[in-house]
């Protein structure tokens, strides 16, 4: 080699190992740590957002009132200008959005029965494409059938029920009975015939929309207990004709009423509500006792959506919406009237099509979301502690090499993500297959209905590569109150005042919570705006005890939840008066609290916490996860079936041991920890009554279930 030709050479070399370095470690770096702004205007860690102010004393006072800095001067009440009520804001959005697509339905190919390992048969499903109404062909179908009841003799203004699961002809049915000013009740599909009855009677329906199998299963048993009972509209096409029934019910399909409807004599001038008509009589899941219908009216409703929608960042025709979770519970009913106000589709599901895994769907097949690819979606707690759970055995079944790789990327992502960065290449190669678990393109998750763990918040940011945003409202608020800000990286709180709201907080001296106390005022959380009902029906007395109006003529809600106000004006749940229990040594456990960090333990699936006031000591009722319950087992060379090993003392005590310890980390008080527990072998669904649709504890119930246990533990047997 001459020596003039060596330093082109050396020179290439040296550029060859430079462009080689930045590859493989700048590339990666810069991409690893490339910054993600959520919101053009705001960016840092977790620390830094939430020194940003959410919301402020409008009156400079610890107790409040509290409102988003969005809404300080007014309070918002509508989505548009001049659309006072659903209908209304109904046609403006068909016109608006027209031809694309509004409600889609998955068409059932094939249906089998398959034997389980029990001997129990278990339907499997075959599901195809969705199918999907326009937004134009979703309002003309609402329209019809809205005719065919009032040609069924409906009446505006006079009561009709919706007992049904959550499906396209539940929301049709439903803006039908709007556009006639049909006040709609609604029922959960899991209540029991005796809830069904009662409210039924109560508002005395004489019109009734169901689904085939819940008339079958449900209703039938109480039909001639529901003397003024004379319509039934069954929103299956089949059968045609049905037989067996009492003469005096007429029962109809829904695709007939809506040919009905679409006569020329039937076509009418359409009741239009007003603001203040009542829309929807929203039964209450009964967590409590009997369930209550809560009034809700249309000027709420829509100052309710007017108040999630401004929460959801750039919400528009391009997304989309799974449906699943029940329609008759006001976090999912305010959720689906959001989308369609703002263009976005929805595709319909349930739990038991959800996933590939879930229960309905045949082996092999794809589940609804793996399909549909939604990109928001709303969940409740139970139902992404059960994803966390299912995920993390998953990587406990890796291999060494696997399981590493896993473990530092998350950790690796979530020390990022507090600091405000991203790590695209991390989540294309790491999270992929677990984002895929909720169809790969969720963008923002909502959680509501309980508190949500910190660790499951943290694993659902990280894994699926979204922010989960945490809200808090109840039926009485039309499901609005509060709901994080989607950059607000921090855990535990549910956020500030949406726009359409106001929050103040009342002492409860009693329970020891006071506006005073530091570093942060305490007490009982009050919502006050034009999303709070009109109060409970036929039952004035409760209402003027739940419901007060102040000077102005505004309207608040007594939630007896128990919060404290951070100094961004952000709300954080703390307790709740109905679950405070007085032990006899004067101590005060709240049940909620125990139970919220306790399912933190991944042996336990379920807990319910239960204490007396003539006694010194809590004790629990626990659905422990079954394969962790089997591996504990198998530690200690304990053998049996689940419900075996739920009746032996032995796993009885290994389990207690184990939530003590998980109860002593997590720093809860001597008293507050159960010390004895019952293992129940069966998982508590809507289903068994023990838990609402929500997966809200149903503390009577629960308590009625197990009354044999108590009495055994407590008399120490």
């Amino acid at each position: 080699m001459k020596q003039q030709d060596l330093n082109p050479v050396l020179l290439f070399l040296f550029h060859f190992v430079v462009w080689i370095y930045s590859i493989f470690v700048f590339i990666p770096y810069y991409i690893f740590t490339w910054v993600s702004k959520p919101d053009a205007l705001i960016c840092g860690s977790e620390e830094e957002r939430a020194l940003i102010p959410k919301a402020h004393s409008v009156l400079g006072r610890p107790e409040g009132p509290y409102r988003t800095v969005k809404a300080a001067k007014r309070l918002v009440e509508l989505l548009y200008p001049g659309l006072v009520t659903l209908p209304k804001v109904f046609e403006y959005a068909a016109m608006r959005f027209g031809h694309k697509e509004c409600l889609g339905t998955r068409n059932v190919i094939s249906e089998e029965d398959e034997q389980q390992s029990n001997g129990k048969n278990f339907k499997k499903v075959v599901l195809g494409k969705y199918h999907w109404l326009s937004f134009k062909e979703t309002h003309s179908a609402a329209s019809q059938f809205g005719y065919g009841l009032a040609a069924l003799g409906q009446k505006p203004k006079h009561n009709i029920a919706i007992f049904c699961e959550t499906r396209a002809e539940w929301m049709i049915a439903a803006l039908a009975c709007f556009m006639q000013n049909f006040p709609l009740v609604t029922f959960y599909s899991t209540l029991g015939g005796p809830a069904i009855g009662h409210g039924l009677n109560e508002t005395e329906i004489t019109h009734i929309i169901t689904s085939r199998e819940l008339l079958e299963t449900r209703l039938r048993a109480i039909l001639a207990k529901v003397p003024k009972l004379q319509c039934i509209i069954v929103v299956d096409n089949t059968p045609k004709s049905w037989p067996d029934y009492p003469s005096n019910i007429s029962i109809h399909n829904m695709c007939d009423v809506q040919m009905l409807g679409a006569r020329p004599e039937n076509v009418c001038q359409q009741n239009q509500p007003l603001p203040s008509d009542i829309a929807v009589i929203m039964y209450t899941s009964g967590s409590t006792g009997t369930p209550k219908g809560v009034m809700i009216s249309h000027s709420n409703i829509i100052a309710a959506t007017a108040g999630v929608g401004e929460r959801i960042p750039n919400l528009s025709e391009k997304d989309t919406y799974i449906g699943y979770l029940p329609l008759a519970h006001v976090l999912e009913l305010s959720a689906e009237l959001v989308c369609i106000t703002h263009g976005c589709r929805i595709g319909y599901s349930s739990p038991q099509t959800l996933s590939d895994q879930s229960t309905k769907i045949k082996k092999g097949t794809k589940g609804d979301i793996t399909v549909l690819q939604p990109t928001i979606m709303a969940a409740v707690p139970e139902i992404m502690d059960r994803i966390y759970k299912n995920v993390m055995l998953k990587v406990e079944e890796m291999n060494v090499a696997q399981r590493t790789l896993f473990t530092l990327a998350y950790n690796y992502k979530l020390d990022q993500f507090l600091k405000g960065y991203s790590t695209p290449l991390c989540d294309r190669l790491v999270f992929r297959k677990v984002r895929a678990l909720l169809g790969g393109r969720v963008r923002v998750i909502f959680s509501g209905g309980a508190p949500l763990s910190t660790r499951t918040q943290r694993f659902m940011n990280v894994c699926f590569c979204c922010p989960v945003g945490q809200g808090y409202g109840l039926t009485e608020t039309c499901g609005a109150g509060t709901i994080t800000e989607v950059w607000d990286y921090s855990s535990g709180r549910v956020g500030g005042p949406l726009v359409c709201c106001e929050i103040k907080l009342k002492d409860w001296v009693e329970g020891g919570y006071r506006h005073t106390d530091k570093p942060f005022s305490r007490g009982e959380i009050l919502i006050g705006g034009p999303n709070v009902t009109m109060g409970y029906y036929k039952k004035g007395a409760e209402s003027q005890r739940d419901f007060l109006v102040d000077e102005s003529g505004q309207r608040w809600f007594c939630t007896g939840d128990i919060g404290e106000v951070h100094k961004d004006g952000c709300l954080k749940i703390i307790d709740r008066k109905k679950d405070l229990v007085k032990l006899q040594a004067g101590e005060y456990v709240s049940l909620g609290k125990v139970e919220a960090t306790l399912k933190n333990c991944p042996l336990v699936d379920n807990i319910c916490t239960y204490a007396k006031s003539d006694e010194t000591y809590a004790i629990a009722f626990v659905v422990p996860n079954q394969k962790r319950l089997q591996a504990l087992a198998d530690q200690y060379a304990v053998s049996g079936s689940m419900e075996e090993l739920c009746n032996n003392k032995v796993m009885e005590e290994l389990v207690l041991k184990v939530i003590n310890e998980a109860a002593l980390a997590a720093q809860l008080e001597r008293f507050e920890i159960p010390r004895k527990i019952y293992l129940s072998p069966d998982m508590w669904t809507p289903e068994t009554g023990l838990v609402t649709d929500a997966f809200k504890l149903k503390r009577k119930e629960l308590e009625i279930h197990y009354r044999n246990e108590i009495a055994r533990i407590y008399n120490g047997k």
